[in-house]
């Protein structure tokens, strides 16, 4: 083991001298090679023919003779569409003259999860979703608010980086070629006019402007998802009768004085006023029926995933310390709501109440166990007139002065938070779920000579963090970490390396940082052990066999040995394929079963449940006989586990001479017969360290409880000559054979 560590050594020197040595660079466009795989006519109805690839980055406009009826482009050449790979995804999008996606098609990927596992149909479905929409009016949202489109269960960071990269392409393109946006058409030449008051009256409000409104009946929102042909949302409605109100929504901007007046009352605007920044902006939202806007899913620190707020091609999305809870609305006639809320625009977030904006709800009907359908409505709001005047003409010259001119140069994401902020405000819960088994983890192994010397709650504690690691990291969160992540870690370490692509998929990147840093401490057993979904699976199947009294096979030490070596020359094999065709690399890392057993729930062509079903079974007969032998996974974290800088595992002189007890019990045969731990195979059960205090197991333990045992007997009131009774010699005799076994 010694010797593969040492060539593995060289071969990541060499690999990090080459990432040193070798500077980042950018894959050529490949737009003139896919626009000649796809016809003109798909990106635009009656076109027959390309124009010549032009600018940087660059565009093809598509002609129906010597009409131009829109623009081919690479997203990847105009937006970063790194994904899960590390690699970009390559979507050729056509563009038509009124800033509306005409046509898409995926060309080109690294996507593992998309490579094999996940039907192409699904994600060219998902893809198609955007066809017809306006790149103008679509919010640059997370993957599961995009409308009309189901999300691909398996896939969330793929159809992620695909969703977001697609638009802001488009963006970019439509403005390089003048098109705008719906900000950016309206001069900044209005401004707030202090001087007019609103009307106090409820109905005057709304029928003027003010509030603006979005009514909606159970059936219309089945008619609107059957026009999208989403049949999973028109047979899944909230209730029976078509007739029943899914949402009456009101909102209106009460940052504005007049009103603010009118709706809150004079005292609650002035409170507002006092939590309010200079130029600090907020909106009143407050609704009625079946569908809450703020969702029933929604818990202290999150994030309101239901609805935004949208100005031209920016998002404005709300957390709980953006949010107030307010009881009544003031203006005379306002009816009766359950949900009537304040939500103040986040720091560093701009909305011009004086331009048009809109907040789009996102609608979501459950089917089946996990998935979602979606769609999304719009209330348009622009204030009434009556409470705008002219801008100075100085003002209105600076802000043309100050406007940036559309440019390819300009990219949509530089006043945005990069796209896996969103990803990590999106799973909040999870992360806190996630951060909170890693600390009790790392609690159970701080105080693991407490913990062991109680056999009966150990081994429930653990059979409990097991289950969970199962069930909610693995089949719940699809945290399952793989080769394939260190395979693309080592790729991006020799291209164009960003910790952008890693830390879209949150509960992957924390999983990461725990079994690198628990390298340092326990070696791989940390994760292998505990936070392994497949590993769990493993044991739990193992326990269940040991129950049912199925056989279990017992391989010899020297057998043992050799095969463990069998999982880095698989790892060896892939490292070096990975060098030169990452994506074979990715298909033979099919070698592991996670994506079918934990992923995809065994949910794959036969071949692949099959030999998942396999590696399973076996574990019946060898408890983690996957984990010992395979694993390329466990094989790249034991290379570095000498690394280690503190020894937890405690032993015995007598350990392996004599006693061999523990080398016998230990589930992975970590122990050698001579006693001493092999840290590379190691899984940090902790079960030898129960042995190592169990005073009726451990030999050196029952010697120990034997003298103790005398000498009270010895020390008690009058017994100078006390006999041991008979179980006590009997136990005696039983430790003497332990120490000669």
């Amino acid at each position: 083991m010694l010797a593969i560590a040492r060539l593995f050594g060289i071969i990541l020197g060499v690999l990090l001298w080459l990432a040193a040595a070798a500077p980042c660079f950018a894959l050529a466009s490949q737009l003139q090679q896919y626009i000649g795989q796809v016809p003109a006519a798909e990106f635009a109805p009656g076109a027959d023919h390309y124009g010549p690839v032009q600018g940087s980055p660059p565009t093809a406009k598509i002609f129906a003779g010597d009409r131009l009826l829109g623009y081919a482009f690479v997203n990847a050449d105009w937006v970063n569409s790194t994904g899960y790979s590390g690699q970009p995804i390559q979507i050729l999008e056509g563009l038509s003259t009124d800033g509306k996606i005409s046509g898409a098609r995926l060309m080109a990927h690294h996507e593992p999860i998309v490579l094999i596992g996940i039907p192409p149909e699904r994600i060219e479905t998902f893809i198609r979703g955007y066809v017809g929409r306006d790149v103008l009016a679509i919010s640059h949202s997370a993957p599961s608010d995009r409308p009309a489109v189901d999300i691909v269960s398996g896939a969330t960071v793929t159809v992620a980086v695909i969703a977001e990269s697609m638009v802001r392409a488009a963006i970019k393109v439509a403005n390089a070629e003048g098109m705008g946006g719906p900000v950016a058409a309206v001069a900044a030449v209005r401004e707030l006019d202090p001087s007019h008051a609103a009307p106090a009256d409820w109905n005057a409000l709304v029928s003027g402007g003010a509030v603006r409104r979005l009514s909606l009946s159970v059936g219309e929102v089945t008619e609107a998802f059957r026009r999208t042909g989403n049949e999973n949302g028109v047979e899944h409605p909230e209730d029976a009768d078509p007739a029943t109100t899914f949402i009456d929504l009101y909102i209106a901007p009460v940052s504005i004085p007049a009103i603010g007046k009118s709706l809150l009352g004079a005292d609650g605007f002035a409170s507002l006023q006092k939590t309010l920044a200079p130029g600090q902006q907020a909106i009143l939202v407050a609704s009625n029926g079946a569908y809450s806007f703020k969702g029933s899913g929604y818990v202290r620190g999150g994030i309101f995933d239901r609805f935004e707020v949208l100005q031209g091609d920016s998002s404005i999305r709300f957390r709980d310390r953006d949010h107030t809870r307010i009881g009544d609305i003031h203006a005379v006639g306002a009816p009766s709501f359950r949900d009537v809320d304040l939500f103040r625009v986040p720091a560093g977030t701009a909305l011009d109440p004086a331009q048009p904006w809109r907040l789009q709800l996102l609608a979501q009907r459950a089917y089946g166990s996990r998935d979602k359908a979606f769609l999304t409505f719009d209330v348009n709001y622009e204030l009434p007139e009556a409470y705008l005047k002219p801008a100075p003409p100085t003002t209105a010259a600076a802000a043309a002065v100050n406007a940036p001119a559309p440019s390819a140069a300009t990219d949509a994401q530089s006043t945005e938070p990069p796209m896996w902020h969103a990803m990590w405000r999106a799973k909040t819960g999870e992360i806190s779920v996630l951060v909170g088994a890693l600390a009790l983890l790392t609690v159970i192994f701080f105080f693991q000579d407490w913990l062991v010397r109680r056999p009966v709650f150990y081994d429930r504690l653990r059979l409990g963090f097991l289950v969970f690691t199962l069930v909610w990291i693995g089949w719940i969160a699809q945290a399952q970490l793989s080769i394939v992540n260190v395979l693309a870690f080592l790729s991006a370490l020799r291209t164009d390396f960003r910790w952008d692509y890693f830390l879209m998929a949150p509960l992957i990147f924390i999983l990461w940082f725990a079994a690198a840093a628990s390298l340092l401490f326990w070696n791989r057993g940390a994760y292998c052990g505990w936070l392994c979904p497949f590993g769990a699976l493993q044991e739990l199947t193992n326990r269940i066999a040991r129950r049912l009294n199925i056989p279990q096979l017992k391989i010899s030490f020297g057998v043992h040995q050799r095969l463990t070596a069998l999982k880095y020359i698989i790892f060896l094999v892939l490292f070096g394929i990975s060098l030169s065709d990452l994506g074979l690399a990715e298909r033979l890392s099919e070698v592991e079963p996670f994506k079918t057993a934990i992923i995809l729930k065994f949910a794959r062509q036969w071949p692949f449940a099959l030999y998942a079903g396999a590696m399973v079974a076996s574990s019946l007969f060898v408890e983690r006989a996957f984990c010992r032998y395979v694993c390329p996974m466990g094989a790249a974290l034991a290379i570095p586990a000498r690394l280690r800088l503190f020894d937890w595992l405690r032993r015995y002189r007598e350990c392996g001479v004599p006693c061999q007890r523990c080398g016998n019990e230990c589930p992975v045969q970590a122990i050698h017969p001579e006693g001493h731990i092999n840290p590379n195979e190691c899984i940090q059960c902790l079960h030898c360290q129960m042995l190592y205090h169990h005073d009726q197991k451990c030999p050196v333990m029952i010697q120990r409880r034997l003298k103790r045992e005398r000498h009270s007997a010895s020390s008690g009131a009058g017994a100078s000559h006390v006999s041991l009774p008979p179980k006590t010699k009997v136990s005696a005799q039983s430790a003497d054979q332990h120490a000669s076994s």
